[in-house]
């Protein structure tokens, strides 16, 4: 058992990154590439060529890769095997059934699925989730993504669009969120949300520092930025990240009283700033949860690492196979 490897392929609009990864979730070597290095719609050729990079190294070390798992940033129907029309960072993947051209390009069975959900089974399975039977992953990155463990089982939905909680509203007279509908999450706690949110401001007499700490470029504007000038007491860049935190709390009370699970793990690019505002977060999420509920939820920050995300995906190796033997 302790011999069998699988690979895990994590894909991102910018990066792909993929591992040789143990059944205990040890990431063995690695490799990354540009998404497009070989220019638009490229992205397949890139993940094929990784995988075939790392084959071979698996091979030199006398190992045997048994399956590969790949996260995707976009829903995935994993009975039908089709990935979402809704791949915005990565189009070519939209509409493809991945894991299908996988397993007949390399002859090993494959497992495709979004990166958020793979995420989830890699901290349920080998990280601050781990023991758990129920978990629920918030994952505030460049967009806000979700996973969602209970009772032992992935929820994936109908189609894998369950646990798109990033695409709730936190507002409902918000403004229109990328994903169609308005006053979501992510527009308030994502690095993305915050960084076209500053922007906005950068352009009004009130965002005065946002854009001179810019050098006067308004598109040089990044969430990090927002954190750095709030933490030096500028104003408009205090309320976003005041209203940052106030959302998360939100979601964070939406979700102790809707599951009730054991552990919430936060994690993703934004989560080391927002982890020294824990303390805020978790006042925020008082205003909403029931009291013993939230008490009762172990909430663990976990700063975002590449090599989780590759991880995420070779759990889904193991977590299919192991369902495919369950009773």
């Amino acid at each position: 058992m302790t011999d069998r490897l699988v690979l895990g392929v994590d894909v991102g609009g910018t990066m792909t990154a993929a591992g040789i990864v143990s059944e205990a979730g040890a990431v063995l070597a690695d490799e990354a590439s540009a998404t497009h290095r070989g220019g638009p719609g490229s992205a397949i050729q890139t993940i094929f060529g990784l995988i075939e990079k790392l084959r071979g190294r698996a091979l030199a070390l006398g190992r045997d890769v048994v399956g590969i798992g790949v996260g995707v940033p976009g829903p995935v129907d994993t009975v039908s095997g089709l990935i979402s029309e809704h791949v915005p960072h990565v189009p070519e993947l939209a509409e493809q059934r991945f894991a299908a051209m996988l397993t007949e390009r390399f002859g090993l069975p494959a497992f495709v699925d979004n990166d958020c959900n793979a995420l989830a089974l890699a901290e349920w399975m080998f990280g601050a989730g781990r023991g758990a039977r129920s978990m629920v992953l918030l994952a505030p990155g460049t967009g806000f993504g979700t996973g969602i463990v209970l009772d032992g089982r992935l929820v994936r939905g109908a189609h894998g669009y369950g646990a798109e909680l990033g695409h709730t509203p936190v507002k409902f007279d918000g403004p229109p969120c990328w994903c169609g509908g308005r006053g979501c999450l992510a527009l308030y706690a994502s690095g993305r949300g915050i960084t076209d949110a500053a922007r906005a401001i950068a352009a009004t007499p009130g965002g005065v520092a946002l854009r001179d700490a810019a050098g006067g470029d308004v598109a040089a504007i990044t969430a990090p930025l927002v954190f750095s000038l709030a933490d030096a007491g500028d104003r408009a860049a205090t309320a976003l990240v005041e209203q940052a935190c106030q959302a998360l709390g939100a979601m964070l009370g939406t979700v102790v009283n809707g599951l009730n699970p054991e552990v919430i793990v936060l994690t993703g690019g934004v989560t080391e700033s927002l982890r020294a505002r824990g303390g805020r977060i978790l006042a925020a999420a008082a205003e909403y949860a029931f009291e013993r509920a939230l008490a009762s939820t172990r909430i663990v920050f976990v700063p975002g690492d590449k090599r989780l995300t590759m991880r995420g995906a070779a759990a889904l190796v193991w977590y299919e196979t192991r369902q495919e033997g369950a009773p």
